[in-house]
Parts: C-alpha cells; sequence; structure tokens
C-alpha cells in the first residue's frame, strides 16, 4: 500500500456501570493490559500515526493510560454523551488538519487485529469514502445489518427499523469504521439527530455518502475482532478468546504448551525456540523466555527475564526485575525479584532472592533468605562467582559475599565474607547428657499440678 498518513480516533468515554466498577470500562484488564492499550497498539501497528483519544468528562485516569501508552496522543474530552457520531466530532481539530485515512475505533475491543485495520486502509485507498467492517455472528439478532447492492455498502439498518427481508440479512455492522480523509468532515457534519434518542449516529454516515455519491464498502472480519466489552460476564469471555490465540500463536512459533488450556499468557509474552511451558503457568506482563528453557507447572512470572536453558519451577514465582542467565535453576518455592542470577547458579528450593545478584556457578541452599528490607529501605546482597549459600541462612543486607566463600548452614550473615573464606555465624552446639529426661519429668510435675488445680 502506499504510504498514507491515518488518523485514529479512539472512542474510550465508556462508563463502567453495567461492569459495576468504579474504574473506566477501558481500563479493565486482560492479557496483563488495559482493553485501551489493546486498542492502541493495533491502531499504532495499522499505521496510525496520529492518535486521538476521546474520553468522557471527569476521566484523567483514562488519558492518563492513554498517553502511557502513546506518549503523543491527544485527548478530546466529550463533555456530554450524544452518539457516537457526537463523540468522533470531540476530535473535530484533528480532524480538520487533514490525513488520508481516519480510523475509528472503540476502546472496548481489544481483540481488533491491526490486519483487518489495514484492509480498511486499503479500501479507502482504491476509492472507497467509508470502510465498514462487518462479521456473520451465529444469531444476527439484535445487531445492525449491513445492506448491499453488488459490492458496495448502501445502508446499516437497525433491527428494529429493518424489513423481514432485512432481518433475514446474516452481515452485520461490527461498529469500526474508516473514513477517507478527504470527505470525511463533510459527512460527518451532516449526520443529524433527528431520531428517538436524539442522537448522532455513525451509523447515519453511510447513507450521506451514497447521497453524495461517495463509495461505501465492508470488510469483512471474525466476530472475535469486533467483540465489544460492557460487562464482567464478556470480560471474561474476552480474555478467554485472546488466550486462545495467544497460545495458538505461541505453539505456532514452536513453543512447546502441555497442557495449552491451563497456560496463560500476557499480550506481550516472548518466547524464544524450544521452550517447553508445563501445565498451570501464569504469565504476567513483560516476560521474555529464551531458547530451550523449560517452565515448569504452577510458576508464575512477572516482568521477568529467562536465560537459554534455564529451568524454573515447579511452583516458583519471578517478580519483577529478576534476571536469569544460561542454564539456571530456580526450584520450587523460590521467589526471585530485582535480581540478577548469573549463568549456571542455582537455587532449586525453599528461597527467597531480592535485590540481589547471585554470581556465576553459586549456589543458594534451601530455606535460606536475602533479608533485603529494613523495614523503611531496600538494600542490595552481591553474592559472587561459584559461592555456596549453605541451606537455612540469612544473609542481611547490604552485604557482599565474595568469590567462591562458602557459608555455613544455618549462618546469620552481617558483614562482607571475603573471596574463597568460610563464614560460620551460628551458636556453639551444646550437648547435655541426660537433659531430656529431666525436662520430661519437670513438664510431668507441672501438668499433674495443672490438672488438680482444674
Amino acid at each position: 500500500m502506499v504510504e498514507r498518513t491515518c488518523l485514529a480516533i479512539v472512542l474510550a468515554a465508556g462508563e463502567g456501570t453495567r461492569m459495576r466498577s468504579v474504574r473506566a470500562k477501558v481500563l479493565h484488564q486482560i492479557a496483563g493490559q488495559t482493553l485501551l492499550a489493546h486498542v492502541l497498539t493495533a491502531v499504532q501497528e495499522a499505521g496510525g500515526s496520529m492518535i486521538a483519544v476521546v474520553v468522557g468528562p471527569d476521566a484523567s485516569a483514562v488519558s492518563s493510560e492513554a498517553t502511557r501508552n502513546v506518549p503523543d496522543a491527544e485527548i478530546f474530552v466529550q463533555k456530554t454523551r450524544q452518539g457516537t457520531a457526537h463523540a468522533v466530532l470531540a476530535a473535530a481539530d484533528a480532524l480538520e488538519r487533514g490525513t488520508d485515512d481516519v480510523l475509528v475505533i472503540f476502546g472496548d475491543t481489544p481483540l481488533i487485529r491491526p490486519q483487518k485495520l489495514r484492509h480498511m486502509r486499503e479500501a479507502l485507498a482504491k476509492g472507497a469514502a467509508i470502510a465498514v467492517l462487518g462479521f456473520r455472528p451465529n444469531d444476527p439478532t439484535g445487531y445492525g445489518r449491513l445492506v448491499l447492492e453488488g459490492s458496495e455498502l448502501v445502508a446499516i439498518r437497525e433491527e428494529l427499523d429493518a424489513t423481514p427481508a432485512e432481518r433475514a440479512i446474516d452481515l452485520c455492522n461490527g461498529g469500526l469504521m474508516a473514513f477517507a480523509g478527504k470527505t470525511a468532515m463533510t459527512i460527518l457534519n451532516r449526520i443529524g439527530n433527528d431520531n428517538r434518542k436524539g442522537e448522532f449516529y455513525l451509523t447515519d454516515a453511510i447513507a450521506i455518502a451514497r447521497a453524495m455519491e461517495l463509495k461505501a464498502v465492508v470488510i469483512e472480519t471474525e466476530e472475535d475482532d469486533v467483540r465489544g466489552i460492557n460487562t464482567k460476564a464478556q470480560l471474561a469471555e474476552t480474555e478467554a478468546a485472546l488466550q486462545q490465540r495467544l497460545r495458538k500463536a505461541a505453539m505456532d512459533a514452536g513453543v512447546t504448551l502441555v497442557a495449552p488450556e491451563t497456560v496463560f499468557l500476557a499480550a506481550d509474552t516472548t518466547f524464544g525456540r524450544d521452550v517447553t511451558v508445563e501445565p498451570y503457568v501464569v504469565f504476567g506482563p513483560g516476560v521474555t523466555v529464551e531458547d530451550n528453557a523449560v517452565i515448569r507447572s504452577f510458576s508464575h512470572l512477572d516482568h521477568a527475564h529467562v536465560g537459554k536453558g534455564a529451568l524454573v519451577g515447579p511452583y516458583a514465582r519471578l517478580r519483577p526485575g529478576a534476571k536469569l542467565g544460561a542454564d539456571v535453576h530456580i526450584g520450587n518455592f523460590v521467589e526471585v525479584k530485582e535480581s540478577v542470577i548469573e549463568d549456571g547458579a542455582k537455587a532449586n528450593h525453599l528461597a527467597y532472592i531480592g535485590d540481589a545478584r547471585l554470581g556465576a556457578g553459586s549456589n543458594f541452599g534451601a530455606g535460606s533468605i536475602v533479608c533485603n528490607y529494613d523495614g523503611a529501605a531496600k538494600h542490595r546482597t552481591d553474592i559472587g562467582k561459584g559461592a555456596f549459600i549453605g541451606s537455612n541462612s540469612a544473609l542481611v543486607a547490604p552485604v557482599t559475599i565474595g568469590d567462591g566463600a562458602y557459608v555455613a548452614t544455618g549462618s546469620v550473615i552481617t558483614h562482607t565474607v571475603p573471596s574463597d573464606a568460610l563464614a560460620i555465624a551460628r551458636e556453639r552446639q551444646v550437648i547435655k547428657e541426660g537433659g531430656a529426661s529431666r525436662i520430661r519429668a519437670i513438664k510431668a510435675v507441672v501438668k499433674t499440678k495443672r490438672g488438680a488445680a482444674e
């Protein structure tokens, strides 16, 4: 397609009322991102070089989310809700600057794929004034019907206004539209509110374009692409649909998902080649897993990086800032946060590593922890190459363990351990012969006296 400029207008003024939530509808999440973030990603990938987001009044959180994802996005406020065309015209200042294509997308349609938006733009490049996204649901009841004459769209008929013949049409309006920039404002400004609700409907644009002898066309897509969200039930259904897409894409790319239906991915999860993911693993946002790594069952990863050939889990938790090198082992019930685990290092069971570096080839024993928080601030621990941290040890940060150092089991380390040194920080064991018998005898007497008193 010839390079064309594109303005994407994202309508994000919907409330969360039907979702029984004080949070704006578009700020609810699926696959680790807000609905709005999914839509903004899609329009950018479809070539939307200018993005306008239309929000409702008192929607600072929505505005912040928009600019967090697209820093140069323009925010426009629809002060009163008077229909979809009225919402688009809230961004009139952006429209009047001129552009080749105008995409109008709803902020609660997170499954829209960039390629479908590109197909709409291609239709504009071939001479259409309007391109409408349509779909064929199993049950078209309640949807507006797309009335065609040959290959051209002549009307969008709401079901209440449709004739019996029009109700028999199974091609339905998905709501998303694209306008040729040179005629967009003329069409939008001619939309009136002579209807039962007194609102300005974007669907009226088709009749207006026809009256202007302009061409309107339909781009067909799958129902999921135009799936809107108004309730928590629909949110869950959309999450499930997106997870199916993400799992299939991962497997098509060569990832082995042992039980795909039990694995939950984020929209930005990145896998290398020959990765294996066992059942019941959850990937939060910002996770990269490199070649040949294995993620075992019941592990949870969030904003973490897993190196080549690493083994994680089962029951491991990688929190934000966890960075594992090649061939690292993070075993069952091990939690890692804001830490670099260098190549070949191991923490195989029951450990916490936070705000630390675990040097290459080192071993972090079972039951050991890094004490990184003093109640007011976090402190770092540095563990050198080839060091050995014995089981049930506590490293009180800030502290450094040198290369090749050995921390004896059960130690509480509060000072630097030099390289190749042995650190023992525990009380000396004391044996008192017969002591156990004496303790039992004393306890028996106490128990008898307590029983008599009762």
